[in-house]
């Protein structure tokens, strides 16, 4: 856990104005199908900042925020990759590429996509129903 929480200013600093508004807008599109608990944490080697969607012990997904750019993170285990390899063909092809050359580890396969084009969102919606039904109406 993070000792404080980054101000929207900070985050309009490290990641720039536009991409900051379109991690808020997939924010808002997460918050609308899942109610979930958030966390903030350190972002690792890689990032400054990870911004941690998680519920009962599982974690859903993650943003990351570093210098000028923010990814999106899903982590889809072997049940779940079943899943998506069965509906592969109603994804937009950058997705299917993203996790054709994504690395799977023992935990699943980390599929990390960038934020800043919000005519992905509903793909990124689509891959966390594979991983969780929404328990928002």
């Amino acid at each position: 856990m993070l000792e404080k929480i980054p101000s929207r200013e900070e985050m309009i600093s490290l990641i720039g104005g536009d991409a900051f508004h379109a991690w808020e807008a997939l924010c808002k599109r997460i918050e609308e199908v899942y109610d979930m608990d958030r966390l903030w944490n350190s972002g690792g080697k890689a990032w400054k900042y990870e911004y941690k969607y998680r519920r009962g012990g599982k974690t859903l997904c993650a943003l990351y925020a570093g210098e000028g750019c923010s990814g999106f993170m899903v982590i889809l285990g072997k049940a779940e990759r079943e899943k998506f390899e069965l509906d592969r063909q109603n994804y937009l092809p950058l997705i299917q590429e993203k996790y054709d050359t994504s690395t799977t580890f023992h935990d699943g396969k980390w599929i990390m996509l960038p934020v800043d084009d919000v005519s992905l969102f509903d793909e990124f919606i689509n891959l966390l129903k594979i991983k969780r039904r929404p328990n928002r109406k």
